[in-house]
């Protein structure tokens, strides 16, 4: 049995929020990422799961650490994925990192301010951009924006469910200075009718996001790859549209999502402008 097998939640990388090695991902480099996102969707299984004690849950986050380092071969997820870097001359540092991301998740459920909050972005998001980067060859100049687009697909996702979140796993991503500056105690989060100083909460967050938004424009145009460069195009469609909608809806009354042809209709369009970018030379 995997580290995590009876802790799954049955997501995969289909269910995700935004494109996980879609097709537009050339097929030679889909692969590893999917050998990525099996040992990630497992960790964050096992730190999310909502009645395992926090011991286990270190526990089993332990073993996959160590199997990535290679000093144990106790979870094959994470044995592939060690000897498919490996193999490609890979760095194993993102997923490492992304290891400290999990046990925060199972040691820590407040976040005191918006740098609180970019700080665990740099470990729980950047590692992802960062090794789909690595992958394609792409130059590390595109980290920063790369950092600036993971950073705010994080915080979309943790304002779209952060009333779930807190539910079930005690955890609030929404930094707490901002609560207190706007009245809104940590316990609203578990109210039915949600009150107005929580729907301001979510909207100064998510016009912080769209600095984030912001920073990441460039990405499409700092990589050589078309493929990625259409890639981050659709996802920065999508992320701007569900940013766009959470400075305006309330998530708690009506959820913050894309339909089939929405996601279609953006996707679409982000793709054109990814493909449309003015790019680097390829070597």
């Amino acid at each position: 049995m995997s580290a995590g097998d009876d802790l799954a939640s049955g997501k995969g990388h289909r269910d995700e929020n935004f494109p996980v090695a879609s097709f537009l991902i050339a097929p030679r480099h889909r692969p590893v990422v999917m050998a990525f996102y099996r040992v990630a969707r497992m960790a964050d299984d096992i730190a999310d799961h909502p009645t395992a004690p926090a011991a286990e849950k270190l526990a089993r986050l332990a073993a996959i650490d160590a199997t990535l380092r290679g000093e144990a071969d106790a979870v094959p997820e994470a044995v592939a994925l060690r000897e498919i870097q490996t193999s490609l001359g890979l760095s194993g540092a993102h997923a490492l990192d992304l290891m400290e991301a999990f046990r925060r998740d199972v040691t820590k459920t407040r976040y005191d301010d918006w740098a609180d909050l970019m700080d665990y972005c740099r470990y729980s998001a950047a590692p992802v951009g960062r090794f789909v980067l690595d992958v394609h060859g792409e130059d590390r100049a595109a980290w920063p924006a790369s950092d600036a687009l993971c950073a705010a697909l994080q915080v979309i996702n943790h304002l779209q469910d952060c009333r779930e979140d807190y539910l079930t796993l005690d955890r609030v991503y929404l930094p707490l200075d901002l609560m207190r500056v706007t009245g809104a105690p940590v316990e609203c989060l578990g109210e039915e009718t949600p009150r107005p100083m929580l729907r301001a909460v979510i909207a100064l967050l998510a016009v912080n996001t769209q600095a984030l938004l912001k920073q990441a424009r460039p990405l499409a145009g700092l990589v050589k790859d078309t493929r990625v460069s259409m890639e981050v195009g659709v996802i920065q469609a999508l992320a701007e549209s569900l940013d766009r909608r959470l400075i305006r809806r309330d998530p708690f009354t009506r959820a913050v999502r894309h339909g089939r042809v929405e996601m279609a209709a953006f996707a679409a369009l982000g793709a054109a402008r990814g493909a449309l970018a003015p790019r680097p030379r390829a070597a």
